[in-house]
């Protein structure tokens, strides 16, 4: 039989790209952050497969951490936190598309609300997967997911350098052809592209990454037609830029440095909660 625990929160997190307004997806990295989103009132959280490498002490994007490590990670999150999960799984973990399937099915199982599916080929030296090759396990993670958990088809061609809004949008639009629910392309370079993607890709909703050094606001991203806002490894980071400013005055002798707001009793009041 069905979760129907898992399949609430599918649908919830389906709801939230049907809405009249964009929704900020913030990438948490481990249970304590994805519940001080929640916290915040965030009504969904997303995984880093980066961030999440990057606290194992492994690099991303060339297959370091397993398919079942992040499938463990994401489903913890989603246990802990009880919000719709969207998982980064890279390039859906194997060579071959019933591979991707596969992952998509253990998604579900471990009750994940989302997945995104990447054309990464894991080999930095030749990190785009071929268009035929990327649409095919795109069709084969929708078969998996339809009715059952929101897909995000992506392609990385910006993120590798490969500058090429043209080729950018045709695999997009496949991908929306193909059955993916969302598309994303990390980091477009302007306005004009992001539009360019959203227009080619409608009525299908458009998953944005954006940082801090954008400087833009959710209205301005809202008023050009994009759905979902997600943040990548920022959250990280800027966590990790706290605590190497607090040592760097540690190791001076500043025994306040690491002074804080939070009190570790609220983070196990949350846990208990």
């Amino acid at each position: 039989m069905p979760d129907t625990t898992q399949h609430a929160r599918y649908e919830q997190f389906l709801e939230l790209h049907r809405g009249p307004e964009a929704f900020i997806m913030p990438n948490a990295w481990d249970a304590p952050s994805a519940l001080l989103f929640k916290e915040a009132g965030f009504a969904s959280v997303a995984t880093s497969s980066a961030a999440f490498a990057a606290t194992l002490g492994r690099l991303d994007g060339i297959h370091a951490v397993s398919r079942d490590k992040h499938l463990a990670h994401a489903g913890l999150l989603t246990s802990v936190s009880g919000l719709p999960i969207n998982g980064d799984f890279e390039d859906g973990y194997g060579e071959t598309s019933e591979d991707v399937r596969a992952t998509v099915d253990a998604a579900v199982a471990h009750g994940l609300a989302g997945i995104g599916i990447e054309d990464t080929t894991g080999d930095p030296s030749q990190p785009i997967r071929e268009f035929d090759d990327a649409v095919r396990r795109i069709e084969a993670a929708a078969a998996a997911a339809r009715g059952r958990i929101v897909l995000t088809g992506r392609t990385d061609n910006f993120l590798w350098g490969i500058s090429d809004i043209g080729d950018t949008i045709r695999r997009l639009s496949a991908f929306a052809e193909a059955g993916a629910d969302v598309l994303y392309a990390p980091n477009l370079p302007d306005r004009a592209s992001i539009t360019a993607v959203i227009e080619a890709v409608s009525p299908k909703p458009v998953n944005v990454l954006v940082s801090p050094q954008d400087r833009a606001t959710l209205a301005e991203l809202q008023t050009i037609g994009v759905r979902r806002i997600s943040l990548g490894v920022d959250p990280y980071t800027h966590a990790l830029g706290a605590t190497q400013a607090a040592a760097a005055k540690l190791a001076e002798g500043d025994l306040t440095a690491l002074a804080s707001n939070l009190d570790f009793g609220h983070i196990i009041d949350l846990i208990k909660g």
